[in-house]
């Protein structure tokens, strides 16, 4: 089975050392961890390094480096850097600059840094961006054209953008190191719509199977075997479970539920799953 990581955005109100201490007791494989570079200080490394040192917790990944026209690259590269001491696979990547070329110029500028640490850099995709769906995320990875650089899938930003799950399952794997996943409800919010956008991202998302995402395919077009991390943004999770222990085990629970029914269903079905 795919190894899971709780992603931070499961526990948005909770600090790193929590968010790590929650994944542990929910039985997650990894953590993801959301680093802010004008809050994170010298203690929270050593803490953070503390929890996991005690957790045996790896990081899947930091977040989040949201590159814009104005972007201090210097904060940018603090967030490698903090994410390099804390062992991370992957710093997630988002832009909100028009320009396709200064992305990728950033982008390569941050591989650069990223070298000679265990880290990747992920440019997620989505309409809440302006590399809007996976065409356009392909077109600036290319033109990094450096081995850390690598795109990021998560379903309700495939779904939103009208992304082709065949062009997913086309990919190079190497260039899907990790993703994320969940499952979201049917109605599509209004492109144009930028708070409803947002509220869809992180309040809306469902519990893997509970949605209606083709997440199947989706999950039968990534490499196999690939790290998940669940990127599951909940207003109701977040009102039901308080705790975020206890949110994260219902999160772990409804994923491993959902990623060994979809192992039964493969194994007896004659047709293969994947489809685009």
């Amino acid at each position: 089975m795919n190894p899971i990581s709780l992603a931070s955005g499961v526990v948005p109100e909770f600090g790193p050392v929590e968010t790590v201490r929650a994944a542990a007791l929910a039985g997650f494989d990894a953590v993801g961890l959301w680093i802010e570079p004008e809050r994170w200080t010298r203690a929270t490394t050593s803490e953070t390094r503390a929890a996991l040192a005690d957790t045996g917790l790896p990081v899947l990944d930091v977040e989040v480096i949201w590159l814009k026209p104005e972007s201090d690259m210097d904060d940018h590269r603090r967030i490698i850097d903090i994410g390099a001491e804390l062992g991370a696979g992957h710093v997630l990547c988002v832009s909100s600059d028009p320009d396709p070329g200064a992305n990728a110029a950033r982008l390569h500028a941050l591989c650069r840094h990223a070298e000679g640490s265990a880290m990747r850099v992920a440019l997620e995709f989505g309409i809440f961006t302006e590399v809007r769906d996976l065409a356009a995320a392909r077109g600036v990875i290319a033109a990094v054209a450096h081995r850390l650089a690598a795109i990021l899938i998560d379903p309700i930003h495939v779904d939103r953008s009208g992304s082709a799950i065949a062009d997913i399952a086309a990919l190079d794997p190497a260039l899907l190191p990790y993703a994320q996943f969940c499952d979201a409800r049917a109605q599509r919010p209004d492109p144009a719509d930028f708070a409803a956008v947002i509220t869809d991202a992180i309040d809306l998302r469902e519990q893997c199977g509970e949605g209606a995402l083709a997440l199947a395919a989706m999950y039968e077009a990534l490499p196999a075997g690939i790290a998940l991390s669940i990127e599951l943004r909940s207003r109701a999770l977040r009102d039901a479970f308080p705790d975020a222990g206890a949110r994260a085990r219902v999160v772990a629970l409804a994923t491993r539920g959902w990623l060994a029914r979809h192992a039964r269903a493969s194994r007896s079905s004659p047709e293969p799953l994947h489809h685009g």
